[in-house]
């Protein structure tokens, strides 16, 4: 069944037709896919997604929702169309796809004069230790907590027996949790357990704030680069 969402509804989750929507299109991504299912699309995805960052807006941040279509000039992958709708609210990512619900914050990719910042801190004996600290924090949150895109050695500049090596090889550090499609989806419970992980990933996003901050350089945004 088709839900009708209109700006100011309330979030109501995800009706079974989104997840089937995107089952859909992992088999046949194709152009005549999209817009034979373009209205299942906008009524039964993109509009509990606008629903939700209306309301999650004010406590976490500005809202970014990405766009459905694909990037596909300079990829192998000619595929027109992402198998997932995804946006940021402030330092937060949530995304939907056939699998279920994520829900994450931090930095993913780190732009250089970031990453010379995260490195910097993580080394640092006044900085470093405190990073382990919040990782474990939010560890005991049941919220999983991982570098991304690691080197496979110490980078340039820093001992291959630093205390802390594992987290200097990363090129971004994330909180995130992932849930399997069930019937909650469908509820507004979805939205309880995006913020759950918002909040619990606070510790280490307010990390990343005082001691990386915005990148300088003209990159990527919110989760991926939080400006």
């Amino acid at each position: 069944m088709t839900r009708s969402y209109s700006l100011g509804v309330a979030f109501r989750g995800w009706p079974a037709t989104a997840l089937e929507f995107y089952e859909g299109l992992e088999a046949d991504n194709s152009k005549s896919y999209w817009n034979d299912n373009k209205a299942v699309y906008e009524l039964d995805v993109k509009a509990p997604m606008v629903a939700l960052l209306a309301e999650l807006t004010d406590e976490f941040g500005d809202t970014r929702l990405f766009r459905p279509n694909r990037d596909v000039r300079f990829s192998a992958n000619k595929e027109p169309y992402k198998t997932a709708i995804a946006a940021t609210v402030g330092a937060g990512y949530v995304q939907l796809s056939a699998e279920g619900l994520m829900a994450g914050a931090g930095m993913y990719h780190l732009a250089p004069d970031q990453l010379e910042r995260y490195r910097s801190a993580v080394a640092s004996e006044r900085t470093g230790p405190g990073l382990e600290g919040v990782i474990a924090a939010v560890g005991k949150a049941k919220i999983d907590v991982r570098g991304t895109d690691p080197l496979k050695t110490a980078p340039k500049g820093y001992p291959k027996d630093h205390p802390r090596i594992d987290l200097l090889r990363n090129k971004g550090l994330i909180a995130s949790k992932m849930w399997p499609a069930a019937a909650w989806l469908g509820t507004a419970g979805a939205k309880t357990r995006v913020v759950d992980v918002w909040r619990g990933a606070a510790p280490l996003t307010s990390w990343l704030d005082g001691n990386v901050g915005p990148s300088t350089m003209d990159e990527g945004p919110g989760f991926h680069r939080r400006r």
